[in-house]
């Protein structure tokens, strides 16, 4: 079956390889004058966004992180913020200081030192160091507080550094690198998580974080008139789970379209290309507008994750085209798509079960697109989000200037 007509014609692009309690700082000798003393309601802030170092954030997104940094930079601005975005190599209006290693490069007797860990994690470590370094010294006057969506243990290890106070989002399961930097004394003045699933995950290091639930633009993923096709759109990568919307599709006797970048080209070649003009039709990596009408125009997305997804965010922008969702429930998928309630995105299944995956995608067909679409907007939209993050700034800002000392306000250093 061809692909359908709301696709540009694909131009495949090449297969990539994939290559205890917190500790709350005390900042009173690191304290921005800026902040101490000084309401922060009503006014814009400068706020420095740490976004990740593996993909750069700009369209088209490689995934869910990449997007949600994107629009909350652009949400942000759009309040009247001032943003600046610390991000990898590529990404948009980001300021010069990236995430890919700085232009650092081993001395030559260095090279040869047989204990030295890999130039890759050397790269990563030296890019946060120098990011870190710039806003404790270079942007110490400009900014008013971290928005820390890193996934790289330098920004809660350096913390308390910083003369403003960070924000951090907690956006994975728990990883080794940000525990052990947790453990260590490592910390932030708040931390927030996309989902109460995450949330828990994390209560362990991070016992309040308070959740903010991912939100898309209203306007980019606007409504669409919907198909007979099935959609999946993301990374092409096992965790995935695209090899599940394959074989749901078949057995729910629909053509299978799919978007994203194939990231892993050993798993792309054994479970996906064989499929490929049997029912299934793979458009490369669409973003922006091509990727939001593709969406539209489907008769529902599937959400089929192999790993604990910790929002989904693909499931918010699939319903706030309008268009149904059909998930695994893994993670915190069914927190947001609601099945059996008044505000439902889909429909969600036992995870890993393809034979109700299929069975789920008649009932989701015959949901009406416009309750779909008027429940994403009135709990995942990017307005809502903002303000929700705009609610934690405010509220650690004035934390921070209730602590300042009134009397002498300095500032020190660290070294």
């Amino acid at each position: 079956m061809a692909a359908t007509s709301c696709f540009p014609q694909p131009v495949h692009p090449p297969l990539l390889s994939r290559t205890p309690s917190p500790v709350h700082p005390d900042r009173s000798l690191v304290r921005s004058t800026r902040t101490a003393g000084t309401s922060t309601r009503g006014r814009s802030l400068t706020v420095a966004v740490l976004g990740p170092s593996r993909y750069p954030v700009a369209e088209p997104y490689a995934g869910g992180l990449e997007s949600f940094v994107g629009g909350l930079v652009r949400g942000l601005r759009e309040r009247g913020h001032r943003v600046l975005l610390f991000a990898a190599q590529g990404s948009d209006d980001a300021q010069p200081e990236v995430l890919d290693g700085g232009g650092w490069e081993p001395d030559e007797l260095s090279r040869r030192d047989p204990s030295m860990p890999a130039a890759a994690f050397m790269a990563e470590h030296h890019a946060h160091l120098r990011v870190m370094d710039a806003l404790r010294t270079r942007y110490a006057d400009e900014v008013d507080l971290v928005h820390n969506n890193s996934l790289h243990y330098l920004p809660l290890s350096l913390s308390a550094t910083l003369p403003f106070p960070t924000v951090t989002t907690f956006h994975t399961p728990p990883t080794p690198w940000l525990t052990s930097a947790l453990a260590a004394g490592g910390g932030s003045a708040r931390f927030t998580s996309v989902s109460r699933f995450t949330g828990q995950q994390w209560a362990p290091w991070a016992p309040r974080a308070h959740v903010v639930h991912n939100g898309v633009d209203p306007g980019r993923w606007t409504p669409g008139p919907g198909g007979t096709n099935l959609l999946w759109f993301g990374r092409l990568v096992p965790e995935k789970g695209p090899h599940l919307a394959i074989a749901a599709a078949a057995r729910a006797g629909r053509h299978l379209d799919l978007v994203g970048p194939a990231l892993d080209e050993e798993y792309f070649a054994r479970r996906i290309a064989p499929h490929l003009g049997r029912g299934v039709t793979w458009h490369g990596h669409l973003g922006g507008s091509p990727l939001a009408r593709a969406v539209g125009r489907a008769g529902a997305v599937l959400v089929t994750p192999v790993w604990d997804e910790p929002f989904g965010l693909v499931a918010a922008e699939a319903a706030m085209c309008g268009t149904p969702v059909v998930a695994l429930d893994r993670g915190g998928l069914r927190e947001v798509v609601r099945p059996g309630s008044g505000s439902a995105l889909g429909e969600v299944v036992a995870a890993g079960d393809v034979d109700a995956l299929a069975a789920a995608v008649g009932p989701a067909l015959a949901m009406d697109r416009a309750r779909v679409r008027a429940a994403a907007e009135a709990r995942l939209s990017a307005p809502a989000m903002i303000a929700g993050y705009e609610g934690v700034y405010r509220a650690v800002l004035s934390e921070a200037s209730a602590e300042a000392p009134v009397e002498d306000h300095v500032r020190v250093a660290a070294s």
